[in-house]
């Protein structure tokens, strides 16, 4: 691992809501096919499996957005179906589909023989993340991640994405006692994983719950919140002399803003849909809010992207003690004209800037 001195922590600082000098910023799927860079690196590599698993390929398109924008921070470019992949679900991506496992979860017999994986099974992707430490040379903090027990459960009883979850769902209200037995394999597992990362290197880290909002409410709370919740205080929360922070993020989350700000996590994402402002107003200062400009604001022409970027600031409120950091409410689209990242990252940049010199504004 570089021992290169951080030179920018703005975005570590912002989640533990310490005084920062502008608004950071990084964005979801950051690296991906948006950028001409990454897709001619995926077609040397092969196949997705071949890039996410060779860590000089995945450091090489972990970088690519950092080389072309100032972003505040660098995420790990894996996937979050590593750990099943590794429990031997065999995972694999086919052109216009997405993920598929060839050997889902769904009978007693399947759910008994899971178990967390060996974690040298994981070992490119703990590679991959020191490799990008050392490249990284200290120019950002790296985020290391992966999914939540209940959203990678939803890939493994169903054997790929799904539009209604009948398959998991049925599981969850007719066999509870195996969906449980699914999440706590999940849960242990997804502790030793991120620790992992951490220990490899990783100066944040943050858990995607993409599919907890298709959840109905008091099953989001006890088949995914508590699964979340066990695997963020079981994580090392320092590291390098620093804390080391914990983001989550549940897609679709708004209805249980509350509940998730109170589950041990330094941030609190948001999708879209909500108003940072209503929640900041819901959950206090509690937590630091990550978000939440709708992804597909970047398809507008740079004079509406800039103002929807600075009603996304506006929307968060005065700085204070506050903390935020600036991202899409989801991921950004493979069609996303790299140009208009340019445009987003500069104005948070410098709207930001204005806000936070405002006599007090990080006091």
């Amino acid at each position: 691992m570089s021992s290169a001195p951080l030179q920018n922590d703005v975005f570590l600082r912002a989640l533990l809501r310490e005084p920062v000098p502008y608004t950071p910023v990084w964005l979801m799927r950051q690296a991906g096919r948006y950028l001409p860079e990454y897709n001619a690196t995926r077609e040397r590599a092969g196949s997705f499996l071949n890039l996410a698993q060779n860590p000089a390929y995945a450091a090489e398109v972990t970088l690519q957005p950092l080389a072309r924008y100032p972003l505040d921070a660098a995420i790990l470019f894996s996937d979050i179906l590593t750990v099943p992949h590794a429990m031997g679900l065999g995972l694999d991506f086919r052109a216009g589909e997405g993920p598929h496992f060839a050997h889902p979860v769904r009978t007693e017999t399947d759910v008994a023989r899971l178990a967390a994986p060996d974690l040298d099974r994981l070992r490119y992707v703990f590679d991959a993340v020191t490799l990008i430490r050392r490249e990284l040379q200290g120019r950002v903090p790296l985020i290391g991640f992966a999914g939540s027990p209940w959203t990678i459960a939803c890939y493994m009883v169903e054997g790929k994405g799904s539009d209604d979850y009948r398959l998991v769902k049925g599981m969850l209200y007719g066999r509870p006692d195996l969906m449980h037995r699914i999440l706590q394999v999940n849960a242990e597992a997804t502790t030793q994983y991120l620790n992992a990362q951490i220990d490899a290197g990783a100066q944040a880290v943050m858990l995607f719950d993409s599919w907890g909002g298709v959840l109905a409410d008091q099953m989001f709370q006890e088949y995914s919140l508590a699964y979340t919740r066990q695997v963020i205080a079981g994580l090392t929360r320092e590291r390098e002399g620093r804390k080391v922070p914990v983001i989550v993020f549940t897609k679709g989350g708004g209805l249980w803003l509350e509940d998730i700000a109170g589950c041990g996590a330094d941030a609190m994402g948001l999708d879209w849909t909500a108003s940072l402002g209503k929640a900041r107003a819901r959950v206090g200062d509690a937590v630091a809010l990550q978000g939440n400009l709708d992804p597909m604001a970047l398809f507008a022409p740079a004079p509406a992207i800039r103002a929807e970027v600075r009603r996304v600031l506006d929307d968060f409120g005065p700085v204070g003690k506050g903390g935020h950091v600036f991202n899409l409410g989801h991921g950004i689209s493979q069609f996303t004209p790299p140009g208009a990242v340019a445009e987003l990252v500069d104005e948070v940049h410098a709207y930001s800037r204005a806000l936070h010199e405002v006599p007090g504004a990080c006091k």
